[in-house]
């Protein structure tokens, strides 16, 4: 493909900038709470909108793009996040940052599935090219609370996400710059086929996995720093930097992932990121210090690396005639099982203590161990690796 660098730079921008998304909420929350005077009710409900966006997002896209190509759909994302920004920035109601929280959760969906899918589409190493995409996800998720951070010493937060908004035109301009890869469903829709996706065993095997491996990240993103604030007795600052620790330590296992996945097989790989991910989880059930707590942040980051590219590479190599689809039905189980396993984390952690919350992060990567080896076995000859 002779623009193959252009396309695969426009994917990478478009996951930089769901990066940027998924931490959207947390990096300003301090400063619209203050600003409109909201309640934990409120917040509340302000950060259900984002992940319900993404959630609806994800379910979205693939027949979309399958449909209608790839420009329209990053055209449409950026410029709605361009909107939203600036909605957020000039905000005087409660319900005007719900309903910009929702389109942000909207767009980033659509970015995250369509960036994914764009990659496997164009690539012949998909697990590689997929993981060095992800790298970029880590930048935007890194650099947002880091330049909040920074900018917050000289503007105030409205100004700062209104120069956010701005910023939006430049992958604007880009994406309807560049040429895609054409519809792969140009006359219409075939509807039958995307419906028997829903019930194909082997995409739903690999949905299940990433149901548990979107768990085990967002469970760690979310309640990690809790528990080791509450049991470990580490300070709030040093929670925090084993969690930046861990994002670090997982976007450089992505990077590294780019050359490993073309030249070992892809499940003996992942094979041995699982057994890194359950070894940080038994470092941190048994953590009594901010440097054991760091060591096992850094293999739960080294071990979920590989996760989603390596089976969505498989996903994109079985289902190449709607690779959109299918990979809208992996995300969207993905996104459950987030959800799910988060909620599943609160509970236990309301009745029980927040230590359970180890438990549940080491039951899921069993699951995913359980999993990982039907899915080889089911789909072995169909891979090449």
């Amino acid at each position: 493909m002779k623009n193959y660098n252009k396309i695969f730079i426009s994917a990478c921008t478009g996951q930089l900038l769901f990066g940027m998304v998924m931490l959207s909420l947390g990096t300003v929350n301090t400063f619209i709470t203050t600003h409109l005077n909201l309640d934990e009710n409120t917040i509340g409900t302000i950060a259900g909108m984002l992940p319900l966006g993404i959630l609806i997002g994800s379910l979205l896209f693939g027949p979309i793009l399958d449909r209608y190509g790839y420009k329209i759909l990053f055209i449409i994302s950026s410029v709605a996040l361009l909107i939203t920004f600036q909605g957020i920035a000039r905000a005087n109601t409660a319900a005007t940052v719900k309903i910009a929280f929702f389109l942000i959760g909207l767009s980033g969906g659509i970015l995250n599935g369509s960036t994914n899918a764009l990659v496997s589409d164009i690539s012949e190493d998909k697990g590689a090219k997929l993981s060095l995409l992800g790298v970029f996800y880590g930048i935007g998720a890194l650099g947002m609370p880091a330049l909040m951070g920074l900018l917050n010493q000289i503007f105030n937060y409205q100004k700062i996400l209104s120069s956010f908004g701005l910023f939006m035109i430049l992958p604007a301009v880009y994406f309807m710059v560049i040429k895609y890869p054409e519809p792969k469903q140009k006359q219409k829709f075939p509807f039958k086929k995307g419906l028997k996706l829903l019930v194909n065993i082997n995409l739903l095997l690999m949905g299940m996995f990433l149901f548990f491996e979107s768990g085990v990240e967002g469970i760690a993103n979310n309640w990690s720093t809790t528990y080791l604030t509450r049991d470990v007795m580490l300070t709030q600052n040093r929670a925090l930097f084993t969690l930046s620790i861990m994002i670090f330590s997982l976007s450089v296992t992505r990077l590294i992932l780019g050359t490993v996945l073309k030249n070992i097989k892809t499940y003996l790989v992942l094979t041995v990121s699982l057994i890194i991910a359950f070894a940080g989880g038994i470092v941190m059930l048994f953590s009594s210090s901010f440097i054991a707590s760091l060591v096992g942040m850094i293999l739960l980051g080294i071990g979920t690396a590989a996760g989603f590219p390596v089976i969505l590479g498989y996903v994109g190599t079985i289902f190449p005639e709607l690779s959109g689809t299918a990979f809208s039905v992996a995300f969207f189980i993905a996104l459950v099982g987030n959800m799910l396993i988060n909620k599943l984390v609160g509970f236990i952690a309301g009745a029980y203590g927040i230590k359970y919350f180890i438990l549940i992060l080491l039951a899921s990567i069993v699951c995913m161990f359980f999993l990982l080896g039907i899915i080889i076995r089911r789909i072995k000859g169909q891979i090449e690796n």
